[in-house]
């Protein structure tokens, strides 16, 4: 008998642990973002890619569109443990963490491989491991790309057109202290609302890549697109902690290359886009205006200043070291 009860223990555990080997962690992704934009187009691919590298141990399930809500409540959900995960403009975070604005100080970075380098490198680590004090686990950071303005007044060629323009911006206080050193009257409307107060005219204009602009339509509401690539903006893909640690280490490894993978991917996509949707909304007759940097940089040095305090001398000298 006694042979017989550990026989049949021994049977228990084998399928115990042959059910725990292959028992399935799903992980939900969020994001607000289309379907055919490439945030949702690489998610997807890399969704495929880790499901068949851990034979199903891994599946990521995602949901565009602002499905799980709008990135306020993504930010909120991951760090109360409520929400998987998401893709979400690094900007978002200052809800939770104020030094992640850093990266949206006017005219940082002025070429996509200055910032990749920073955020690949030891800026991206330093934010990084801010956030995970907050119970987010960032996977590597994608790309939103330079934001460009639109309004439909005026052509914007220097700081002194935006004077009076009420600009639609993200409710973040750097985004609204940009906007003011700069002459705007800038205002935090929703995303999801932005089309219709456009239409209505409660805002003249709005800030997006040219992507966001294309892909929203807004070509239809707005003449004048001035390409001032004031602010880039990142994406960190993340997950919650808790849920990060459901997963073997040997799965996160798999999930970390396969996320470099189509990061990378997300990345050149997005610099091919800019040109490919520049053309379209010309295409769409919106009147496309180059602008004075030089005077647009000058205008927001104060920005600069005032921020010192809020990000911190160590901060502000990796931006100035990558941002060369």
């Amino acid at each position: 008998m006694k042979r017989t009860a550990t026989a049949l223990l021994a049977a228990i555990l084998l399928v115990f642990c042959i059910g725990a080997a292959s028992a399935e962690t799903v992980i939900k992704i969020g994001h607000v973002l289309n379907p055919d934009h490439s945030w949702n187009v690489c998610l997807v691919g890399f969704a495929e890619e880790v499901k068949a590298a851990t034979n199903g141990r891994v599946v990521f399930q995602i949901y565009p569109s602002s499905q799980l809500g709008n990135e306020k409540d993504l930010i909120e959900g991951l760090s109360l443990q409520t929400i998987d995960g998401g893709l979400i403009g690094g900007g978002s975070f200052q809800s939770i963490e104020p030094k992640l604005g850093v990266e949206a100080l006017p005219y940082a970075w002025p070429t996509h491989e200055s910032v990749y380098a920073a955020l690949d490198g030891e800026l991206g680590a330093y934010l990084l491991d801010l956030l995970s004090k907050k119970g987010v686990v960032g996977i590597s950071w994608w790309e939103n790309g330079y934001r460009h303005l639109t309004n439909n007044k005026h052509p914007v060629v220097k700081p002194e057109d935006m004077a009076g323009l009420k600009i639609r911006v993200t409710p973040d206080k750097m985004r609204l202290d940009t906007f003011k050193a700069l002459g705007a009257s800038p205002m935090p409307i929703n995303f999801g609302e932005l089309y219709s107060a456009m239409q209505q005219g409660v805002v003249d204009g709005q800030e997006n890549p040219f992507s966001i602009i294309f892909s929203n339509s807004f070509f239809e509401v707005q003449k004048y697109l001035s390409v001032t690539g004031h602010i880039w903006g990142s994406a960190l893909l993340c997950v919650n902690s808790s849920v990060w640690g459901k997963i073997s280490d040997e799965d996160k490894a798999v999930v970390a290359t396969v996320a470099a993978k189509w990061r990378d991917e997300q990345r050149k996509q997005t610099i091919a886009q800019e040109v490919e949707f520049l053309q379209k909304l010309k295409d769409k007759g919106m009147e496309v205006v180059e602008v004075d940097k030089a005077a647009f940089q000058q205008a927001v040095q104060g920005v600069w200043a005032d921020y010192e305090n809020v990000f911190g001398k160590e901060l502000m000298d990796l931006v100035r070291k990558y941002g060369k």
